[in-house]
């Protein structure tokens, strides 16, 4: 039934589990469950592909999750998932124009400063702060650099959505993470209509891997809700460090 031995079923089961969880608060699943996906023998595209799948269920969840306690309206966000969409197709029909050499080295960089940002920045609560950008400039210039890297390549995406939400839009931690995980949901499945038609997708593995995603996914975003910034914030600060160190050791 499935592609790979027992074992390893089991490995990437508990690898979506936990990619789930932490997404579903400070994003960077991606990097627990490629990587696992490789170790268990699939191809860069076949785990690429693979991830995909699995991980929509996941920024379904948590996209679900957060719409129906109230923290986000959806409708307010129809017009900036759309982009994402679009972005995310868009992104993974490029994937292979991307400069992935100058990307592997800006990664690192971008993914320390977002951590720096959270742990040392002052006032970063759930309250919401000023607004520097309005939501028609955010939904046009914004969503659509996000959405594609996302669509690209990944990892990180919801860091970057985070970032975005709570210095352009001036959202408190919450509302920011609430906000990002339609988008991130968005540009996700975008990325994953182009890659499933490749054919490299291992369908049932992936499926399973999202159930798993889906239990993950409503621990966390239940979590960050009763927790807020308390949680979110070191959380953030830790993904984006140990996804910056991964990228340098892999470069390496």
């Amino acid at each position: 039934m499935f592609e790979v031995s027992t074992d390893l079923v089991l490995f990437l089961l508990g690898a979506a589990l936990l990619a789930g969880f932490v997404d579903s608060i400070a994003g960077g699943g991606g990097l627990i469950t490629l990587p696992a996906l490789l170790l268990a023998g699939a191809s860069p595209l076949g785990a690429l592909s693979t991830n995909k799948v699995q991980s929509i269920f996941g920024s379904a969840t948590s996209a679900y999750s957060y719409a129906v306690s109230g923290h986000v309206d959806p409708r307010s966000q129809i017009r900036a998932a759309a982009v994402a969409l679009l972005a995310g197709i868009a992104g993974a029909w490029s994937a292979s124009l991307v400069p992935m050499e100058s990307l592997r080295i800006a990664l690192p960089v971008i993914l320390i400063a977002i951590a720096a940002f959270f742990a040392f920045r002052r006032g970063l609560n759930d309250l919401d702060r000023v607004r520097r950008i309005s939501p028609l400039a955010f939904t046009a210039f914004v969503v659509p650099v996000v959405g594609f890297y996302d669509g690209a390549v990944g990892p990180g995406a919801g860091s970057f959505y985070m970032l975005g939400f709570v210095t352009l839009a001036g959202y408190g931690v919450l509302k920011a993470t609430a906000h990002t995980k339609m988008l991130n949901f968005a540009s996700n499945f975008g990325g994953f209509l182009a890659y499933a038609l490749t054919g490299h997708a291992w369908w049932a593995i992936g499926l399973a891997m999202g159930v798993a995603q889906i239990i993950g996914a409503r621990i966390g975003s239940r979590m960050a809700m009763k927790q807020g910034a308390r949680l979110i914030r070191p959380l953030l600060v830790v993904t984006s460090t140990l996804m910056a160190l991964r990228l340098v050791w892999q470069m390496l």
